[in-house]
């Protein structure tokens, strides 16, 4: 999507603290962070929000899940919590499908 600021960072046209990357996912900082740790996993591909998901986009959510995982695991935190917002009404600020990490300290939801 044209004017998707997820959409650029994954292009890369946007500068960003990338955590992780691969084909499909990129793991970033959240810029107005909630916890020590607070990342962003983003599919590259534009969805709006998981109200949005089409049956076949159903196994990319699942590796933005496992890609969260992963990196928490690789980057050795203990424990954490994983959030979607769905929908301004759900916290959602950014139209690009986007699952929260939070770790360390006070974690406040986003």
């Amino acid at each position: 999507m044209q004017n998707c600021i997820f959409c650029k960072i994954s292009a890369h046209e946007v500068v960003s603290d990338i955590v992780a990357e691969d084909a499909d996912v990129i793991v970033f900082k959240d810029i107005h962070p909630k916890a020590e740790t607070h990342w962003l996993i983003v599919p590259k591909k534009h969805i709006h929000s998981v109200s949005a998901v089409e049956s076949s986009d159903w196994p990319l959510v699942a590796s933005v899940i496992k890609k969260a995982a992963d990196v928490a695991k690789e980057k050795g935190l203990a424990g954490y919590k994983l959030v979607f917002n769905v929908g301004r009404e759900g916290g959602q600020m950014v139209d690009h499908l986007h699952l929260h990490l939070l770790a360390g300290g006070k974690v406040e939801l986003p």
